[in-house]
């Protein structure tokens, strides 16, 4: 990853900030290129090309519900982040893996405590909590699979598979930062 592959938007998740959350070096993860949604495959496109929440997407291209494995986490006051898996119900194959940095203070309480259980995917806890919110897609992303990447989502490594980084903002205000990474 180099400087010139991300642009610089105000309020837009820094992809170096979230991936250095969990990695040291991020060439555990992959390396990443900004792409255009014009040249991304179909599937990845249909997946990532959009302000909509991923949960919602994942599952209705896989046609089935989704359920979120935490891998790690950390909460250092404001912020609360984690490093997940989004695995389909029918087989449990991995569909999404995610990077999430939130600020606690701008999420309402009832949400707040139900992301914290862990147990629900972030999507569809603010749907259900009926969080004010909008997504934003912020950038495109081909990804050269590292080690740690092909480990959670059986690709190779090596391999090229696609994400984005979105920002949900709740109450008008951006609020959580996204590197979501999907396998087709």
């Amino acid at each position: 990853m180099s400087s010139e592959t991300v642009e610089s938007q105000e309020n837009s998740p820094d992809l170096a900030t979230l991936i250095a959350l969990f990695y040291p070096n991020c060439r555990e993860l992959g390396r990443f290129e900004a792409v255009e949604a014009d040249q991304m495959p179909e599937n990845a496109r249909l997946l990532l090309a959009h302000d909509a929440h991923m949960t919602v997407t994942v599952e209705a291209y896989h046609n089935c519900k989704v359920r979120v494995e935490v891998l790690d986490r950390l909460r250092k006051e404001p912020h609360y982040s984690r490093r997940i898996l989004l695995r389909r119900s029918t087989d449990s194959a991995v569909v999404l893996f995610g990077i999430v940095r939130l600020d606690m203070r701008a999420i309402p309480q009832p949400a707040l405590e139900a992301i914290l259980s862990e147990s629900i995917p972030l999507g569809q806890t603010l749907i259900d909590n009926n969080v004010l919110r909008r997504v934003e897609l912020c950038h495109l992303w081909k990804i050269q699979v590292g080690p740690d990447l092909a480990r959670w989502v059986d690709v190779p490594e090596g391999e090229t598979i696609y994400g984005r980084t979105a920002m949900i903002h709740v109450d008008h205000q951006p609020a959580i930062e996204l590197l979501e990474i999907v396998t087709t």
